[in-house]
């Protein structure tokens, strides 16, 4: 059975700071691109951050640029999102999600309908 789960979200203050994992299991992420996505309350669902099956590439939305950062470790099928300098305007359910796609977001713009949402996703609020 293919599992993917999100966790790490949490309350914490403006300014704080939250590690997200999203671990796969009875699927390997090797040959995946990753993106987490969020969903604030009211509003439509974003693209936040993705990551590269080949090459690492990795791309942010303006509104998480220098603030957030996106890693994978293959060795452990997790990928992770360490959002810093957290903003009450960043509370959301934050989504892991997949693409089959070995390209470079060196030369390519992400497309976030191009990926699959898994799980539940994981509550993030910030408190200002």
């Amino acid at each position: 059975q293919v599992q993917v789960v999100e966790s790490g979200g949490g309350l914490v203050q403006a300014g704080g700071s939250l590690r997200l994992s999203c671990t796969a299991s009875g699927l390997s992420l090797d040959y995946y691109a990753i993106a987490w996505l969020r969903q604030a309350p009211g509003k439509e669902r974003e693209g936040v951050s993705c990551i590269s099956s080949s090459d690492g590439s990795t791309a942010y939305a303006d509104s998480v640029k220098g603030r957030f950062t996106i890693s994978r470790d293959k060795s452990k099928n997790t990928a992770y999102l360490q959002m810093n300098s957290l903003k009450p305007e960043d509370t959301a359910v934050y989504y892991c999600a997949t693409r089959f796609w070995d390209g470079s977001f060196y030369y390519t713009a992400p497309r976030w309908a191009d990926f699959a949402v898994w799980g539940q996703g994981t509550q993030v609020s910030v408190s200002s």
